[in-house]
């Protein structure tokens, strides 16, 4: 057996053996509110048995037991009605006893009432039979559960939001666990495709200097120079990946004309290329200058596939503030408002053959490791979309 599937056994083990835990301390929390409530009940039962016979008794019997068993209900509400229902007592409902029902304020006698209602449909009544007057009187007992065991119905509620909560907790904790273990991964194969380019580049330029010696042409060689160089910046790019890239002051809009211009000389005929400086100065800003060309190169060529080939592409920059401004926008298809800060999320992708991966790692360079911030600034189906990087400037 393999790790992998032995984490997986281990992660549903521990799934199984919480949901039994839980059902377990969920079903001991009901046999206990069972227990409490027929105790309850056998409370009120005897409470009944003592009020009829304090009723019974003759004037010369000593009733002082029935008359502590009365006393002693301090916590469970109760109303005694007569036969016809009129209210005769209550105990434990914050409303003094010692008037007559008839003779309480309205709002006391609507509490009342409402109380009655309740403890009807909470639990059967308890009938208590006696004699006054030599006549038969009949009386019932009517009470609800005590605070207390309202109170212990509310707990396997709690419980579960407690449990809900460390599982949760848990979730997110495996989670970044999952997604640490997938960026050191990533990070792994960077690298070492890094280092799988640097060998046949080496070649490459060996081969540069022999062309040379054979006299062809220097334009020729020229333009096999740019793209082996381009190699090495693509190379150097992944290196940097998974480590703290070195930041350097540099020319905000002199880097942004240059990673602008390479893509526009490699670009189709049909798009039209606008560069545009709006504040005519140099802007200072911390920058790794192959991590920004790559923002700048993906931008644009996501700019390009969402325009199919064909449309106005247009980078403008600006400062407010003590902020430059960077926005590339295009006359695409357009992003919907609701995707506009998920186009980011790594493996997100609207393309067939796309990984997901190009703007998860634009806005990781901007935010993480320049201290800046990428976002969509606008965009509209049919017209098109601007994204807007804002990056802090040098204290002049």
């Amino acid at each position: 057996m393999n790790f992998p599937e032995t984490k997986t056994i281990i992660r549903w083990a521990l799934t199984i053996a919480s949901f039994l835990i839980v059902a377990l301390i969920l079903w001991n929390t009901n046999q206990f509110f069972q227990k409490f409530k027929n105790e309850e009940r056998l409370k009120m039962e005897v409470l009944a048995i003592a009020y009829e016979n304090f009723n019974n008794v003759d004037l010369d019997v000593d009733v002082s037991l029935e008359e502590k068993i009365i006393a002693s209900n301090s916590s469970i509400p109760m109303i005694v009605t007569y036969d016809n229902g009129d209210i005769y007592r209550w105990a434990n409902l914050g409303v003094a006893n010692s008037s007559k029902f008839t003779s309480l304020p309205e709002k006391d006698r609507l509490y009342l009432h409402k109380q009655l209602r309740k403890m009807q449909a909470e639990n059967e009544p308890l009938v208590v039979n006696y004699k006054q007057d030599n006549v038969n009187v009949t009386q019932r007992i009517y009470y609800r559960d005590s605070d207390l065991l309202n109170r212990l119905q509310f707990y396997p509620l709690g419980l579960l939001l407690i449990l809900l909560l460390f599982g949760t907790i848990i979730y997110l904790v495996f989670q970044q666990n999952k997604v640490a273990e997938q960026n050191k991964l990533w990070a792994g194969m960077a690298k070492e495709t890094a280092h799988q380019i640097g060998t046949p580049l080496s070649s490459l330029l060996g081969w540069v200097e022999l062309l040379r010696l054979e006299n062809t042409s220097e334009d020729i060689v020229t333009e096999i120079e740019k793209d082996v160089d381009r190699l090495n910046t693509i190379a150097d790019r992944f290196s940097k990946i998974g480590s703290i890239p070195k930041l350097e002051p540099i020319d905000l809009v002199e880097e942004t004309k240059n990673a602008f211009g390479y893509i526009k000389s490699r670009s189709f005929k049909q798009i039209t290329f606008d560069f545009k400086d709006e504040y005519g100065k140099p802007l200072m800003v911390n920058l790794n200058q192959q991590l920004y060309s790559w923002v700048i190169e993906n931008l644009v060529k996501n700019a390009i596939d969402a325009m199919q080939g064909k449309g106005n592409l247009t980078v403008t920059i600006s400062r407010e503030n003590n902020h430059a401004l960077v926005l590339v926008s295009d006359t695409g298809k357009g992003i919907l408002k609701r995707l506009h800060k998920k186009i980011f999320d790594p493996g997100y992708t609207t393309k067939k053959r796309g990984w997901g991966l190009g703007l998860s790692l634009t806005k990781r360079i901007i935010e993480d490791y320049h201290n800046g911030r990428i976002y969509v600034k606008n965009s509209e189906i049919g017209k098109g979309t601007t994204f807007a990087i804002e990056l802090k400037l040098i204290a002049e």
